[in-house]
């Protein structure tokens, strides 16, 4: 062929090297225009034969392939197949570089090809709902760098001329490179097998993790990195292998169980706490939440302190409500009847420890609701109603002053001391005229 392209130029009088030179680089320009010709013809035709097949547009695969560009890889192997077949047309020294070349670009063409296979089958495991307590990206991932390791050993041997096995029995020597390289890999590879077979984790989870400020949702678990959407849509990503290392906190429990749980505490003043009077337990009736209640444990009481004698003109004697008692049945009582707590979770209603704030009583309940909004407002709606039916039981909510009741209690003070002022009386007339008290 090179002799052919070089009978041109026998007109013309130059030499032999020239004429040489010119007829490879000809050769090499149809060669180039033959690879992108054959590849541009066989990309169309391999789309168009593979959209013909109904089962492939089903299931989405044949979106997948093109999302993927994987018809564009697999035509790469045309041009391998034109340099293969034009190669032995060159100099026996171009020959030999040709096939490299051509080898080379197959085993990358090859790897191309599997890599995007790989994202296709994730792609496509991630359309069932099953995906996101089971992900694979991790695993398909590994894949990907065997795949790597093995074309690399293929195109040094290639380059060198040497058997890849023989770059296999040596590469003993290079493990402890290896495992530097790929040290987070590695890593990444026990915890996302780890997370997975424990199910620690999936797709979706809300997850906390203080130590590197997270939390939010999970968007993507791979080998090397966990993607996270924080609630504020900043995104934060977290090394896999950190998730067995640092502890963190998976919310799935609670929107697998339906219930988002209230804890709260609300302080009361000590000094308003008090045993009821007959009045306080007559008005206590009249809340439909507490008669049968009162009731009971009226007729309880009274048969108690009637076997043992009690004398009533000491509260100290025998048994009597409290307003606090009362009160906590009342909370209790409320959360029970309300609509959006979960009737089937715990429910407690206790007094926790006095401190200098007063005494804690806890409210501990879920919601049926675990959306946050409709979560928050729920939980807003039932502190509204105890903080605003608290007075009504003779109870006092602790709160630090204010300039307010300190201006307040000033008032007081005031109006005391003008009274007192006005009510001095030396010889039956006031020692101060008004005049004073208006300075």
């Amino acid at each position: 062929m090179i002799n052919y392209i070089a009978s041109w130029f026998d007109h013309l009088e130059t030499s032999e090297g020239l004429v040489l030179n010119i007829s490879i680089i000809l050769l090499l320009l149809f060669m180039g225009l033959f690879c992108i010709i054959g590849m541009k013809l066989t990309n169309r035709l391999v789309i168009f034969s593979f959209t013909k097949f109904k089962g492939l547009n089903k299931l989405k695969w044949n979106e997948a392939f093109l999302k993927r560009k994987v018809y564009d890889r697999l035509s790469h192997i045309v041009p391998v197949i034109i340099i293969y077949a034009f190669a032995p047309l060159f100099p026996q020294y171009l020959t030999i570089i040709l096939q490299n070349i051509a080898t080379i670009y197959f085993i990358v063409v090859v790897v191309s090809v599997i890599s995007c296979l790989l994202n296709v089958v994730d792609d496509i495991y991630n359309t069932f709902e099953y995906s996101k307590y089971r992900p694979i990206k991790g695993f398909l991932q590994v894949i990907k760098i065997i795949v790597y390791v093995i074309a690399g050993l293929q195109i040094i041997a290639a380059l060198m001329g040497k058997d890849p096995l023989l770059l296999l029995s040596g590469i003993g020597a290079f493990s402890a490179v290896l495992m530097l390289v790929f040290q987070d890999s590695i890593l990444g590879l026990v915890a996302s097998i780890q997370l997975s077979a424990n199910d620690m984790m999936r797709i979706g989870d809300w997850v906390e993790m203080p130590s590197y400020n997270v939390d939010g949702e999970v968007l993507e678990i791979s080998l090397n990195i966990v993607k996270i959407e924080n609630f504020d849509r900043t995104v934060n990503t977290v090394p896999t292998y950190a998730f067995m290392t640092n502890s963190f906190k998976n919310w799935r429990g609670m929107t697998e169980a339906g219930g988002r749980r209230i804890k709260r505490s609300i302080y009361i003043d000590i000094s308003s706490i008090k045993f009821c009077t007959k009045e306080m337990l007559e008005a206590f009736k009249k809340i439909h939440y507490l008669t049968d209640y009162i009731e009971t444990k009226q007729e309880e009481i009274r048969t108690y302190n009637e076997a043992h004698n009690v004398d009533y003109d000491d509260v100290a004697n025998g048994r009597h409500l409290t307003n606090i008692g009362v009160f906590r049945i009342y909370i209790h009582q409320y959360l029970k009847y309300h609509p959006k707590i979960h009737k089937g979770m715990t429910q407690i209603v206790r007094q926790l420890s006095p401190v200098e704030f007063g005494l804690p009583i806890e409210i501990y309940a879920f919601t049926r609701e675990i959306v946050w909004d409709q979560y928050e407002g729920i939980q807003s709606d039932i502190f509204d109603h105890i903080l605003a039916i608290i007075p009504k039981f003779g109870l006092r909510i602790y709160q630090r002053p204010s300039w307010y009741d300190f201006r307040n209690e000033e008032s007081q003070h005031e109006k005391y001391d003008r009274n007192f002022i006005k009510g001095t009386i030396i010889g039956g007339e006031s020692a101060i005229s008004e005049e004073d008290l208006k300075d």
